[in-house]
């Protein structure tokens, strides 16, 4: 093999004898101000620098540090190896075709790049490839003859790129160690299992964004509130990592809290905004809070920058909620407001976060259509119509965002379904002798609805003691309310005074005062809140036996 002719055509060794030429000064000019003086006599002196192009090829690649081997021909016989090649995958002979002498290379896939190189006449490069001696090199592939020469060639130059690699691989088990993290802390912070009210069926999906995606922030929960009223929440906390976990939990909590106050959902989301700008001023986040009555056959809500909920209804009709949106938690200075949608029965409601709906190569409004058209023809039930919902907006394990979808269902009962769910009011007119009445209203509805004698008796005195707080402390109007599930009994009074009862300890001597402890003694719990007219309500529950 002449490798003087291959050396001639190594990438930076093209001839630049004209340029030479041209550059050159005679020593006969060296004296017209061209050239300084002193400088002139320096380069008199010196010995001439070699020149890149009569440097040997072959002695410049046998010391060089990296892996060099030269092939030629369409089968890629081996021309040339240096040592630091031979050093890393032993000696290979000359003239043998590279998938027989080269298999290092074969097995990283190489050949098929030699291949391109030829026909293209254009270098390629394979970065980080781990080769059979344990190191990872990246390897050059460069033409080393123009086209149409029948022993053109290429020259393949790996550098070791070990340690960037290993330091690139610790890199990457580190993010994956602290988003296994960050997917722990929000999966322990979301709701285990989640509560299921007599008059609703729920459920809840969170599906973690990809392996290059952060964790995000997302939550929702589900609170019972009592007197068959139910708390719904679902939030964003912007930003990425455990941070955002965090602060996600610790504004979950505050919900609970306050959601144990039983206020109207902008007060909620009014206690949230204050508690967000003091956990971390530069972290806000969207949540929406609602409160299903089924008294009522409505969800109100507030909304702190968050998505509409969509609701369809009994007749697949859906449809958005309507303002008020306020702006996301943590920014201050705003006055929150409630709404509110029809939910009667059979309808269904949807509440989730930003990634379910929103793309970057869309409008936000798009994503939020789309999901309007899934949920028209999604039926079945709340998990089902959840996974479908998750489905058709097209999220996967790479997806860029974390998603989270709560649904609930309002059932339509009919038939001996319907039976265990019961409604009766009455109201409370004509003074002192309301109470009378009341207990005997209560008593012939309880017998109607065949409880035992036992639960018979302690929600007739229930009655009889909530009746008789209202009737001392509150004003009218004033309504009593008997509700029954298949699960427990509701026993609730309404009245026009927001001065909300306590538990107290009576004395002996007291006349009054032990009306409500009597009910807390009683019943399986009891609250009181406030209502959207100004007055108050005042509520117990009874577990009903089971079987």
């Amino acid at each position: 093999m002449n490798f003087t002719r291959w050396s001639a055509r190594l990438p930076g060794t093209q001839r630049r004898a004209a340029a030479r030429t041209e550059s050159a000064v005679s020593p006969d000019r060296r004296g017209d101000g061209s050239v300084p003086a002193a400088r002139a006599e320096r380069s008199a002196d010196a010995p001439p620098a070699p020149a890149v192009d009569v440097l040997p090829a072959r002695d410049v690649l046998d010391h060089v540090p990296a892996l060099v081997a030269l092939v030629h021909g369409p089968d890629h016989r081996i021309g040339y190896v240096n040592d630091a090649y031979t050093t890393a995958f032993g000696t290979r002979p000359t003239g043998v075709p590279a998938r027989d002498a080269l298999p290092e290379l074969a097995e990283l896939g190489l050949l098929p790049l030699l291949d391109q190189v030829l026909r293209s006449g254009r270098p390629r490069t394979l970065k980080s490839r781990k080769a059979v001696d344990g190191r990872s090199y990246t390897f050059t592939c460069t033409p080393v003859a123009e086209d149409g020469d029948r022993d053109a060639g290429v020259l393949v130059f790996a550098t070791d790129v070990t340690d960037h690699a290993e330091a690139a691989e610790r890199l990457r088990a580190a993010e994956r160690r602290q988003r296994e993290t960050a997917v722990t802390l929000q999966r322990s912070l979301l709701p285990q299992e989640l509560e299921q009210p007599d008059d609703l069926r729920i459920a809840a999906t969170y599906q973690p964004g990809g392996t290059e995606a952060a964790v995000g922030g997302d939550w929702y929960d589900v609170i019972t509130l009592g007197g068959g009223r139910t708390a719904l929440v679902i939030g964003d906390v912007m930003g990425r990592g455990v941070r955002a976990a965090a602060v996600m939990g610790q504004l979950r909590t505050a919900v609970r809290a306050y959601a144990r106050l039983d206020l109207p959902p902008h007060e909620v989301l009014q206690l949230l905004d204050g508690l967000a700008a003091e956990i971390d001023a530069n972290q806000i986040a969207t949540c929406v809070y609602a409160i299903h009555d089924p008294n009522e056959g409505r969800l109100v809500y507030a909304s702190a920058g968050h998505l509409p909920i969509l609701v369809r209804d009994e007749n697949g009709v859906v449809s958005r909620a309507d303002e008020p949106t306020g702006p996301p938690l943590g920014t201050g200075g705003w006055i929150h407001s409630s709404g509110c949608v029809a939910l009667h029965p059979g309808a269904t409601a949807v509440l989730y976060t930003d990634g379910l709906v929103e793309r970057r190569d869309a409008d936000l409004d798009e994503g939020i259509a789309a999901l309007e058209g899934a949920l028209a023809g999604a039926t079945g039930t709340p998990q089902v119509v959840c996974d479908r919902l998750v489905r058709s907006a097209g999220v996967t394990a790479d997806h860029d965002d974390d998603v989270a979808v709560l649904v609930l269902q309002h059932p339509a009962r009919t038939g001996p379904d319907g039976d265990l769910f019961r409604n009766a009011a009455l109201e409370l007119l004509g003074g002192v002798e309301a109470a009378p009445r009341a207990r005997a209203f209560a008593s012939g509805v309880l017998t109607s609805w065949r409880f035992p004698a036992e639960l018979h008796d302690l929600g007739v005195l229930a009655t009889s003691e909530l009746v008789a707080n209202s009737l001392q402390h509150g004003i009218p109007p004033m309504r009593l309310r008997l509700r029954r599930t298949d699960r427990r009994l509701i026993i609730e009074v309404t009245d026009g005074d927001d001065h909300l009862p306590r538990r107290r300890r009576a004395e002996p001597g007291d006349e009054s005062g032990r009306g409500i402890a009597i009910v807390a003694t009683i019943a399986s719990s009891w609250g009181c809140r406030r209502t959207p007219g100004g007055g108050k309500a005042v509520w117990c529950e009874f577990v009903l036996p089971q079987g």
